[in-house]
């Protein structure tokens, strides 16, 4: 099983000063903190995309191209392309380039995201939110596994005999993954056509999603894809420290980012009891020392079979040292358990 990291590029917020940290800052750690990722040997990294005040990262194909020049042999992948308010062209010749400059270690996350700011700021209704994703994605396939192209659709203009360079490593091909966040119609989507799955589980009880994981294998298999390509993945808040006075501090951090965005989404404040309930071995948040968050990993593959486990390492702008420091221990003493 892979272990990977993943991040948004969270930017914290300065009460005295009623500003956000400085992005440019905050890329530049990114930059160091996937330099490490690579040196410990995390397998896979993903960098969101947001289009708000409270994130640093709009471009994930800038920065992984970044990261590529630091890195060995680290996988590189959106984490994710918000590919309803993304043009399908532009992102294949954006990530086809970052293959080529990493030697092959490009990937896509394709989702509809969680924040929907993408649409006005693109030109994008949302009446076509649905249309949008799903026509975007039949294209995006097509050029990824066609040289020549031929396709038209209803929201955007058809392309005929068109092909789209430069081409990726692996003839041409990218691994691109589904990501979803437990809709069933967009799992049974991603194993129809034969996709490698992505599950967020940012909350409740990662077992309630057993169905939904069992549901997609069972209709790759119906679908006639080859079930030992079958690949699962599922992404969730995690934070790895050896100091238990670390790991109680860090609830504030993580308080601020799900009240902050909360405040827009009509949720309560968020508690401590949620935060240590989410850490017990049901609940949904990997935070804790290296031993609980490498058994609560382990517990996750028995459950669900997965292929690849992506933590989600900076929620709420954790300081730059506390994060180098769980990229270590994630690298060097979980991952190890993990994969033993």
């Amino acid at each position: 099983m892979e272990l990977g990291i993943g991040m948004f590029g969270d930017l914290s917020f300065d009460q005295t000063t009623g500003k956000y940290r400085d992005a440019g800052v905050k890329i530049r750690e990114i930059l160091e903190q996937v330099k490490a990722m690579d040196e410990v040997g995390i397998d896979v990294f993903a960098m969101g995309e947001h289009h708000r005040p409270d994130y640093a990262v709009s471009s994930p194909e800038i920065v992984l191209a970044a990261a590529a020049s630091i890195t060995k042999n680290i996988k590189l992948a959106s984490g994710v392309t918000v590919l309803s308010s993304s043009e399908p062209v532009k992102v294949y010749e954006d990530f086809s380039t970052l293959d080529l400059i990493s030697d092959g270690r490009a990937e896509i996350f394709v989702g509809r995201g969680s924040f929907i700011e993408s649409f006005p700021l693109y030109g994008y209704s949302l009446n076509d939110y649905e249309q949008l994703f799903d026509e975007k994605l039949e294209l995006l396939l097509k050029i990824n596994s066609e040289e020549n192209v031929s396709w038209s659709g209803q929201l955007r203009a058809p392309m005929q005999n068109q092909t789209v360079y430069p081409r990726a490593k692996n003839d041409g091909k990218l691994s691109i993954w589904r990501a979803v966040g437990g809709t069933p119609q967009s799992v049974l989507s991603a194993a129809q056509l034969g996709m490698p799955l992505v599950v967020a589980i940012i909350g409740g009880m990662p077992i309630q999603f057993k169905n939904l994981i069992e549901f997609y294998k069972q209709e790759y298999q119906k679908a006639g894809h080859d079930v030992s390509k079958m690949q699962v993945a599922i992404h969730s808040h995690t934070f790895v420290s050896d100091d238990q006075n670390v790991i109680d501090g860090y609830f504030n951090n993580y308080k601020s980012q799900m009240d902050r965005i909360g405040a827009s989404r009509g949720w309560a404040p968020y508690t401590k009891m949620q935060y240590d309930g989410g850490r017990n071995r049901d609940g949904a948040l990997f935070i804790g020392s290296p031993a609980e968050v490498a058994d609560k990993i382990a517990y996750m593959k028995e459950i669900f079979g997965i292929t690849r486990f992506i933590g989600h390492m900076d929620v709420g702008d954790p300081a730059h040292d506390v994060m180098m420091k769980s990229i270590e221990l994630f690298g060097e003493k979980v991952k190890p358990i993990v994969q033993n």
